[in-house]
């Protein structure tokens, strides 16, 4: 069915569709609708929606819900991702699936609540402590916030590890029409899990490890994982890359500026490709390689001072030209001034 859909409430419909059974959370701005979406429609569907005192019990309570086998779910923005981080390591190291959604607000700090994309080093590299990653999703569309959501589920399941969808302000205010599937996905049982039976009186959770050689195992045990995810979880996105000598690189509501870039430049005359990241991490590597190896430069776009361009530069390794044009505090750049950045002077207006 096709409805005219937010991007937050976006992200609860996928959510439901994926089996969700529990939301905690604390309400911020941008993010706030995502929490009310959940309290409307979990508890008409069975399951549970509870406003937690604060961003640290939320993402504690979905340790326990997850502890328990029930697919489970927090959203925020980066101040309150920022008190979940603790807990997000925690469910990393005691391998419990959940799904987080962070809706970028201006930062640091309090910042302000208009979109930016400066939570890439946090959510992307881990931003708890110890050896961890989380598995990343970046949608570009309310669309993209439903379908992104439920997978976001199935790959923490099948990795036993939080997924992270990390958007922006834009994407999640945004309504368009979205299509839903009719199917609800019916989750696996979860044989480690917790559930309060004489069955299940053996498992236990815990990321605690005391003994060295116990704890280095076990950190080698997901980083055989994490491998695992980089050979076959990333995901991208080329829009008229085949002939392109210029690469444009960018995510969520900046791809789109893009896309509009590179139309205008390719009537301008300019063999312009955008590349786009949908997984941040694992960060699509080989395929961003591919498609820079025919270019003379390319140009990284973020709505921040330069955080995911670290990545591309690492995955092209000098052997293309990187340039960053970054904006922040709720700006985002216009395709005039992307233009100015790859056409020649006056090139534009011809």
């Amino acid at each position: 069915m096709r409805q005219l859909t937010k991007g937050n409430v976006a992200v609860v419909k996928g959510a439901l569709l994926a089996g969700c059974g529990a939301y905690y959370g604390y309400p911020i701005t941008p993010a706030s609708e995502i929490a009310e979406a959940a309290a409307l429609y979990l508890p008409q569907v069975g399951g549970v929606f509870l406003q937690a005192e604060s961003e640290v019990a939320a993402i504690n309570m979905v340790y326990g819900a997850a502890s328990a086998g029930v697919r489970a779910m927090t959203a925020s923005s980066g101040p309150g991702v920022s008190l979940m981080q603790e807990g997000m390591s925690y469910l990393a190291g005691a391998e419990l699936p959940c799904v987080v959604v962070d809706v970028v607000r201006g930062g640091p700090g309090l910042g302000n609540i208009a979109p930016e994309q400066s939570d890439y080093f946090a959510l992307v590299k881990g931003g708890g402590h110890g050896c961890y990653r989380n598995l990343v999703l970046a949608p570009a569309s309310a669309q993209e916030m439903a379908d992104l959501t439920r997978l976001a589920f199935d790959l923490a399941d099948r990795y036993r590890n939080p997924a992270v969808v990390l958007t922006d302000g834009f994407i999640g205010q945004m309504m368009e029409p979205v299509d839903l599937d009719a199917t609800v996905a019916v989750p696996e049982a979860k044989p480690w899990a917790v559930a309060g039976t004489a069955e299940t009186r053996k498992n236990l959770i815990s990321s605690i490890f005391l003994e060295p050689d116990l704890l280095e195992a076990h950190v080698r045990k997901l980083e055989a994982k994490y491998l695992e995810a980089e050979r076959l979880e990333a995901r991208h996105e080329v829009y008229r890359g085949e002939d392109a000598d210029t690469l444009v690189v960018g995510y969520g509501i900046v791809s789109r500026v893009l896309r509009s870039a590179v139309e205008q430049a390719r009537k301008a005359g300019a063999a312009v490709g955008l590349f786009r990241p949908i997984s941040l991490w694992p960060f699509p590597k080989e395929a961003l390689v591919a498609a820079a190896s025919r270019c003379r430069r390319v140009l990284v776009v973020e709505l921040s001072t330069g955080q995911m361009v670290e990545d591309v530069r690492l995955a092209l390794n000098g052997t293309v030209p990187v340039e960053l044009l970054g904006r922040v505090g709720g700006n985002v750049p216009s395709v005039e001034e992307i233009l100015d950045r790859l056409l020649p002077v006056g090139a534009a207006a011809r």
